[in-house]
């Protein structure tokens, strides 16, 4: 298959180091973190000490001010375990996109060097209960009192909802029916009156990645809490950090399905059925063949999309389509490597079968994948 480009030596130093801690600090325990439905928080720090939080935060504010190929390798290693807890590492990346590009420089310089470390745990609250893909169509109300915005609603899906310390809340702050101008992006808090937590949600999957529920009953905040502080920005400071939101899912997607790939491989050459090793059937080694090529087309589209990352240049539809191909390959990956464990693949001592748990929602979260079809559908 054709070689990756995209890493240097610096960057491979950088997977040895993760990967060591995640073999090492994180894989023994995960399974204690999913009985317990969140990560550690000292977790969160010992990352920030090895620079997996926030690598692209400029060094002015306590981050390693390198690019997203260090956030990219960190996604990978983190898929190749199957530490899907550690997932929320993606989402506090994402918040410190909103910081760094849209924050004053007083909330960069109050969040940005904590998020770095890991003192601070970052998570974004734009779902709300009967509102999904549609931003534009959020409950959530912050009104301006005096000096202060007084914030009223509920959301949903928070994920790093119980760790979190700071939250950039979804809201609507203007009434002028255009829909997007009316959005504003308004940091709280978690400690603030009136906001509250519910219990970790039982979900199918990811089960070690906390994800809450969050209300706000008249929760005030200073108006300078506004993301860059003017309001109305909101919907245009999503669309910005939404291409590489949907990327970092695709990332996530291959690098999942070479993983549960791995996995199939060793296990088909190691388990016999009449007398012979399973991947010694030539059924079996074309299913694998045929899901190492789609894996190593996909790794070369989301290689691509990262080289335009990089380059500023990656546009709204082709980050759709890195998450629309590669979640879709994810699962086609896990439902057919399930298939050739046989009932082991349906044990949970088994990783093929966490793989099967914890896959089928990067078909949702990011912008379901019918909506991604339609973003892609814009550009015929």
């Amino acid at each position: 298959m054709i070689p990756r480009t995209l890493f240097d030596h610096e960057h491979e130093e950088f997977r040895n180091t993760v990967r060591r801690f995640l073999t090492e600090e994180c894989a023994p325990f995960h399974e204690q973190w999913e009985e317990d439905r969140r990560v550690p928080r000292e977790i969160w720090r010992r990352a920030g000490e090895l620079g997996m939080l926030n690598a692209v935060t400029p060094e002015a504010y306590g981050g390693l001010g390198l690019d997203h190929r260090f956030s990219m390798i960190c996604l990978e290693e983190i898929a190749r375990l199957n530490l899907s807890g550690l997932n929320g590492f993606n989402v506090h990346d994402i918040c410190a996109g909103y910081f760094i590009n849209f924050g004053t420089e007083e909330q960069k310089l109050q969040w940005l060097p904590k998020m770095a470390s890991g003192e601070v745990i970052a998570a974004v609250a734009m779902t709300e209960p009967n509102t999904g893909s549609d931003l534009q169509a959020v409950k959530t109300r912050a009104v301006l009192d005096g000096d202060e915005y007084v914030i009223n609603g509920a959301k949903t899906f928070i994920s790093n909802g119980t760790n979190c310390d700071v939250v950039v809340v979804v809201a609507k702050t203007g009434n002028s029916g255009k829909g997007s101008r009316d959005i504003s992006l308004i940091l709280v808090e978690a400690d603030r009156v009136g906001l509250s937590k519910s219990k970790p949600l039982k979900k199918v999957g990811l089960h070690a990645q906390d994800t809450t529920m969050l209300f706000f009953e008249d929760c005030r905040v200073p108006k300078e809490n506004v993301l860059g502080g003017v309001e109305g920005q909101g919907f245009y400071q999503l669309m910005k950090e939404l291409a590489w939101e949907r990327l970092s899912i695709g990332i996530l997607g291959v690098a999942g399905s070479q993983a549960v790939l791995d996995l199939t491989i060793e296990y088909t050459r190691e388990r016999t059925v009449f007398g012979k090793p399973i991947i010694d059937f030539q059924n079996s080694r074309f299913k694998l063949a045929d899901l190492k090529t789609e894996i190593a087309l996909g790794q070369t589209y989301v290689d691509r999309c990262m080289e335009l990352c990089l380059e500023h240049t990656l546009s709204p539809e082709a980050a759709a389509a890195a998450k629309l191909w590669c979640t879709e390959l994810y699962s086609r990956a896990v439902d057919q490597c399930v298939q050739l464990h046989g009932g082991n693949g349906y044990m949970l001592e088994y990783p093929v079968a966490r793989h099967y748990l914890d896959n089928r929602v990067n078909r949702i979260y990011g912008g379901a994948n019918d909506i991604m079809r339609e973003l892609v559908a814009r550009s015929l």
